[in-house]
């Protein structure tokens, strides 16, 4: 069997990553890996059992046991051991429980092998931070999205609003730019793009336009086997 084609979008939060992925995925009828989702639930589930994020070990087995389901509830919707947490991994405080718990070797271990499942044919559009350098280093296509730190803070604003969650915009922005440092710091699987990627800064790009560059560089890069 001819292995599945991959499209990998890395950037920090906020870039417009998880909704450029999605449509790409939907144009391209490819699978689709939201990984900062497992990252989020991942914490989230940690508060749920008042885990010590200090206790590596248990996270790790916490991060293997989880029941985790996608798209149960429409596209978009995530569900952890049967209830529906789509609203709450999209908050600041699942935002910053996630960089925390990707921080942690033991925790990115252990979701590596389920991010690795989802590349089936005919082919995958995984989003996240280290899925280019780390999770599928040799896929057809990488992409690093970035974005002003205010420009990303003002979408994550709206996002909240527009889904009845009450947000600031300077602690958003704040909180955004602390993420930022923490994500591009860490020992492992620090943000950064991969040396093969192409960078495009969306700043001042519309949804639209960036959806068609994407799939413009993935008709170049696969050529006859694009859908």
């Amino acid at each position: 069997m001819t292995r599945a084609a991959v499209i990998t979008i890395d950037g920090p939060s906020a870039s417009g990553k998880g909704t450029v992925a999605a449509r790409v995925a939907e144009a391209l009828g490819f699978s689709l890996l939201d990984s900062g989702a497992l990252y989020r639930v991942l914490g989230i589930a940690a508060r749920k059992q008042q885990l010590n994020l200090g206790n590596h070990q248990q996270l790790a087995q916490l991060a293997a046991d989880l029941k985790i389901e996608f798209g149960n509830a429409g596209p978009g919707s995530v569900w952890l051991n049967g209830e529906d947490v789509s609203l709450e991994i999209r908050t600041d405080a699942a935002s910053k429980l996630a960089s925390e718990v990707g921080a942690i070797p033991a925790a990115r271990e252990a979701l590596l092998q389920r991010q690795l499942e989802f590349r089936q044919p005919p082919g995958l559009v995984a989003d996240g931070r280290d899925m280019g350098t780390i999770v599928f280093p040799n896929a057809e296509l990488k992409i690093f999205l970035t974005a002003s730190p205010e420009e990303r803070a003002q979408r994550r604003y709206k996002q909240l609003i527009a889904k009845g969650i009450g947000a600031i915009l300077p602690d958003l922005l704040r909180e955004l730019k602390s993420r930022d440092e923490r994500d591009s710091q860490r020992a492992v699987s620090p943000l950064r793009p991969a040396a093969d990627a192409t960078i495009l800064d969306t700043t001042r790009l519309t949804i639209d336009e960036v959806v068609t560059r994407v799939l413009v560089l993935a008709a170049a890069s696969m050529g006859d086997g694009t859908p």
